[in-house]
């Protein structure tokens, strides 16, 4: 997967002509198409992970040009997103409502409303309810940072994630996909993957 966006910088796309415009500029350079040019060398990737938190909204027409690229060529392009947890995300929710993307990985760290809360678990359980009944995803993922160091907020210690968090989100069956954890650099450090992964799986 190629993620495109973040929280540095400066991007945007100026319309739905320039979104397809750099739908066609991934596919040839990334996912499979004609190029001259290959950035990764001969790798070639199995698709996008939109990570969007600055720019104007106009992603749902770069969701659907790169869907038309696999379609066209028969290959699968999986479609990842990673939102903020308050609903709806600003800048994905209309590709997101497209019912194109196959993961989404929520961010439930530098988002105190929405954040789990030991002392208030009402307002993690609300927000994951909200996603996964609105948005027309394959699978969510419970996003949370790998140590205390990793976000501002929303760590949740490996003990509390598998005695709370996942017995609740397990319940929601085949919307539930597992937990996506910001960064790897933290969780080498930190070893959280390894203590939960036993707990991940339904």
């Amino acid at each position: 997967m190629l993620s495109i966006g973040g929280g540095d910088g400066s991007y945007s796309l100026s319309s739905s002509d320039d979104a397809r415009g750099v739908a066609d500029y991934l596919w040839d350079h990334f996912l499979g198409g004609q190029s001259n040019f290959w950035p990764l060398g001969d790798a070639v990737l199995d698709g996008i992970d939109f990570d969007i938190e600055l720019g104007t909204p106009h992603y749902q027409a770069l969701a659907r040009r790169l869907t038309e690229h696999g379609k066209q060529s028969g290959k699968k392009v999986y479609l990842t997103a990673a939102p903020q947890c308050p609903f709806p995300d600003q800048k994905l929710n209309g590709a997101l409502n497209s019912g194109l993307f196959d993961y989404v990985w929520i961010k439930f760290y530098n988002n105190p409303p929405c954040e789990f809360d030991a002392s208030d678990p009402e307002k993690f359980k609300n927000s994951w309810r909200t996603w996964t009944s609105n948005i027309p995803a394959r699978k969510f993922f419970v996003g949370l940072p790998a140590s205390k160091a990793a976000a501002g907020s929303g760590f949740v210690p490996t003990q509390t994630l598998m005695n709370q968090v996942l017995p609740f989100v397990k319940g929601f069956g085949d919307k539930y996909g597992g937990v996506m954890l910001w960064d790897r650099a933290n969780d080498v450090r930190t070893g959280y993957s390894k203590v939960i992964k036993d707990s991940v799986s339904v």
